[in-house]
């Protein structure tokens, strides 16, 4: 039964700051970035920012999982009059593209008429995520990670790919083609900090951080800036450009993955797993698709393996043969064909987190947003219907699917 809200909102602005390496954002302030990417998302859909009267958060990662946003602040910065609706989605990167469908929510409910979502990072020295499970007082649910030298999410996601590398014969040839996949992706795009073709051998011959995850299965670490704004089809109609339909959109998740994530008591076939199984059957439920109708799929892509995990769990292959799917090439721009699992899908047209920036899964939204606009750097031809999905991390994690108009 389709989703009851389905193509009654639309994405129509998109902004986003230059992008900087780790700390380089320096004497810029997050607050700073998060406006300037704001008012250009305004500027992109052609409305003044006091028509904005609406904020969607997904609070775990606010600012960066080390502050929070206040909409208090966005008001006295902006000059916004006054706003109906300030809430937050639960979760950190998982949560960032379900907040579409907490403004989804918003809108639905006439609570608001344009919905900002933004996100803003900047990793000072205290403020790197990296290290942010090693910083952590102990409590009952950490206890167990830092006497065991789980400080870092590298760490917690190596644990996993090992469990996959175990269970199915995966090998660090298919991480290593998902990082050199998304790098050919950079070649055209000014803001990408990383846009050096990369070869096989310097993949090989990156440093091993967190066994089996070398140093370029690892994102980047970046500041910068990224906002949304998202209103009715009604509205959308007299916005400045094409809008990218919300034509389904879904967040949660299973007791069995969510365990894992830090805790680490999950049975298989879950700790061999991106924990989207859930949010997946969810949006396929809503939107009567499937992997098959996709003609793009930006992956949270923090870790390489969680590429191939999701891969699985959103049926573009089965349980334990994504190896053989990305070693094929099935996620590549110049090789994947589209609409149809067989010939692949172009995976992370920006580059993702791994090559183009680290905004906590906001680019994503962002590609998936010019894709079906028509307007992609690297554009899929004919995009109808263009996947993104957060996480994994902390749950909930979310799948959203936009549609051309």
């Amino acid at each position: 039964m389709p989703w009851a809200h389905q193509d009654k909102t639309a994405i129509v602005g998109v902004g986003a700051t230059d992008y900087y390496v780790r700390g380089q954002s320096y004497p810029r302030t997050v607050y700073e970035m998060a406006c300037e990417a704001i008012l250009k998302a305004c500027d992109d859909a052609g409305i003044s920012i006091k028509d904005v009267d609406g904020f969607a958060y997904y609070s775990g990662a606010a600012q960066g999982y080390t502050g929070k946003f206040e909409s208090s602040t966005f008001m006295e910065m902006l000059g916004m009059p006054h706003v109906s609706f300030s809430a937050a989605l639960t979760s950190g990167g998982g949560g960032c593209v379900g907040v579409v469908g907490l403004a989804t929510a918003a809108l639905m409910n006439e609570d608001c008429k344009y919905c900002v979502t933004v996100m803003g990072l900047q990793q000072l020295p205290n403020a790197r995520l990296g290290t942010v499970f090693g910083k952590m007082n102990t409590d009952p649910e950490n206890s167990f990670l830092q006497p065991s030298g789980l400080v870092g999410p590298g760490h917690l996601m190596s644990v996993l790919a090992r469990r996959h590398m175990h269970l199915y014969g995966t090998t660090q040839d298919a991480f290593g083609e998902v990082a050199m996949a998304t790098r050919a992706n950079t070649w055209n795009r000014p803001k990408a900090i990383r846009k050096k073709p990369l070869t096989k051998e310097e993949y090989d011959g990156s440093p091993m951080l967190a066994d089996p995850l070398r140093r370029l299965d690892f994102c980047l670490e970046t500041d910068g800036a990224v906002a949304i704004i998202t209103t009715t089809a009604d509205r959308a109609k007299d916005c400045r450009q094409k809008p990218a339909y919300v034509h389904a959109v879904a967040h949660g998740g299973q007791r069995e993955w969510g365990r894992a994530f830090t805790w680490y008591g999950m049975p298989d076939p879950y700790f061999a797993h991106a924990g989207h199984s859930f949010p997946a059957s969810r949006v396929w439920a809503q939107s009567g698709l499937s992997a098959k109708d996709m003609d793009v799929a930006l992956l949270y892509d923090h870790f390489t393996p969680m590429v191939l995990m999701q891969l699985e769990e959103y049926g573009f292959c089965e349980r334990g043969e994504s190896n053989d799917y990305v070693l094929s090439g099935k996620l590549r721009y110049d090789q994947a064909t589209g609409k149809g699992v067989d010939g692949g899908v172009p995976v992370n047209t920006h580059g993702g987190n791994l090559n183009e920036a680290y905004i906590i899964g906001m680019t994503h939204v962002v590609e998936a947003v010019e894709q079906v606009r028509g307007t992609a750097l690297s554009q899929v031809s004919d995009c109808e219907f263009a996947l993104a999905t957060g996480g994994p991390a902390s749950l909930p994690t979310s799948s959203l699917i936009l549609r051309s108009a």
